[in-house]
């Protein structure tokens, strides 16, 4: 186990219904007295210390007494999401079968959450935290491990990872019901799941079973790798995403850091006038006006564009923890969020682009940005030359006189060029609205 440093972190239990409860962590020898209630619950608050351990906690009621041992104290971050998050040694990825043989670390300890859905919030899981070794591993999601390794080595401390994560899943799933039920079209979209024989089909399902008996435990934040379950229903994805990210910071009572990973390029198979998967990492941007999330970009890391699955699963966890260490932790990096579609102007036959989160100067990789297309009022976009001047794009085409939207990367499957400072892609964008 490993709890959060320099906390109070939410403990809670069940012991005899009434009764008083002796709670002593050994790291103050202080004990806490608290009495449960008629459903055999106690809850009570630790103030943690700074990292450390291994230490033990005592848990007496009348004649019982249980020792909770081996406890670390240090950072705790959530992993969720569908199967690119989930992805493990068991789906053959040559870096963490690489890397396992040397994985074993006593700083690092793994939660894995078992894959069980319910139609009703649970208060309980059955799984275990076990040591990093190359035993507990194996199957644990690829991404969370190699999270847990960089920020125990940036920072000096223990970190404990909870993977709570399941492939093939939508966001309703994971979604509170009343953000699903507050809203028709939500609603409406969540109908559309039918039954099938190896995963819950109900949205909520797994918010009940998998998120919501961790709610309170104390968590630095939550790293989130999904969305191609939902390419099919675009449209409302910001709405829902919004929603689970409120719900789960509802629950916990605490607006924590939400940081995700945009879906990679992929073949979808969509209508050339429609493409699904441009448009959700569309409404994933759009997440983004709220409180302390950011998104980490992918584009580069592709390798097959028919493989819904990409494998350079190390690099998104890096750009993941890259997040966390400069906007948790103060880590001083430049350039560790892509930059983003801010605004832009048209200043005669050019248009001049700015971006979020852009310190450094934009960069290509090659002579001409790949995908990066110009249109009038015609609507009919053409490839666009470009000119760079430090942080702002413009964009023109000489057969252009009034342009009047540009597009980039704005496909399913499309891997630009077009790079910040530190060689983190620019964020697919459109201008219109088309």
């Amino acid at each position: 186990m490993v709890l959060q440093r320099n906390a109070e972190v939410n403990f809670w239990g069940w012991g005899v219904r009434g009764g008083e409860i002796t709670i002593t962590p050994s790291w103050s020898n202080q004990p806490i007295k608290v009495r449960a209630s008629g459903y055999a619950r106690f809850d009570a608050k630790l103030k943690t210390p700074e990292a450390g351990g291994p230490y033990e906690i005592t848990v007496t009621t009348g004649r019982f007494k249980k020792v909770i041992k081996n406890i670390l104290i240090g950072e705790v971050w959530l992993c969720s999401g569908q199967s690119n998050m989930q992805w493990s040694s068991y789906n053959k990825l040559t870096e963490i079968l690489d890397e396992i043989p040397y994985s074993a670390n006593p700083k690092i300890r793994l939660l894995q959450v078992s894959n069980i859905g319910a139609s009703l919030p649970q208060e309980n899981i059955y799984d275990n935290w076990k040591e990093c070794t190359p035993q507990s591993v194996d199957g644990f999601s690829a991404i969370g491990y190699f999270i847990a390794k960089q920020l125990s080595k940036e920072l000096n401390v223990p970190v404990g990872i909870i993977n709570s994560s399941w492939g093939g899943t939508p966001a309703e799933f994971w979604t509170p019901a009343k953000y699903i039920e507050n809203d028709k079209e939500l609603l409406n979209n969540a109908k559309l799941f039918k039954p099938a024989p190896a995963r819950p089909y109900e949205y909520a399902s797994l918010w009940n079973a998998m998120i919501h008996p961790l709610a309170g435990y104390t968590i630095a934040g939550t790293f989130w790798y999904q969305g191609e379950g939902n390419v099919g229903t675009y449209k409302s994805y910001d709405k829902l995403f919004s929603g689970l990210i409120k719900g789960w910071r509802e629950a916990w009572k605490s607006e924590f850091p939400f940081y995700y990973v945009q879906i990679a390029p992929y073949n979808y198979k969509s209508p050339a006038n429609e493409q699904k998967g441009a448009l959700l990492r569309e409404q994933q941007t759009r997440t983004l006006a709220l409180p302390k999330t950011a998104m980490a970009v992918v584009t580069d890391l592709v390798p097959d564009v028919n493989n819904v699955h990409p494998t350079r699963k190390k690099e998104v966890a890096e750009r993941l923890a890259n997040i966390a260490l400069a906007e948790v932790y103060g880590k001083e990096i430049i350039d560790y969020k892509s930059p983003v579609y801010k605004n832009h102007k048209i200043e005669g036959d050019k248009i001049v682009i700015d971006f979020d989160y852009l310190q450094g100067n934009l960069k290509v990789k090659g002579k001409d940005i790949m995908d990066l297309l110009i249109a009038d009022e015609s609507k009919n976009f053409v490839p666009a030359s470009y000119r760079i001047e430090k942080n702002k794009l413009i964009a023109f085409n000489k057969n252009i006189r009034k342009p009047v939207a540009v597009r980039f990367a704005f496909t399913d499957t499309a891997m630009s060029n077009l790079f910040n400072s530190a060689g983190l892609p620019v964020s697919p964008f459109r201008t219109d609205n088309w």
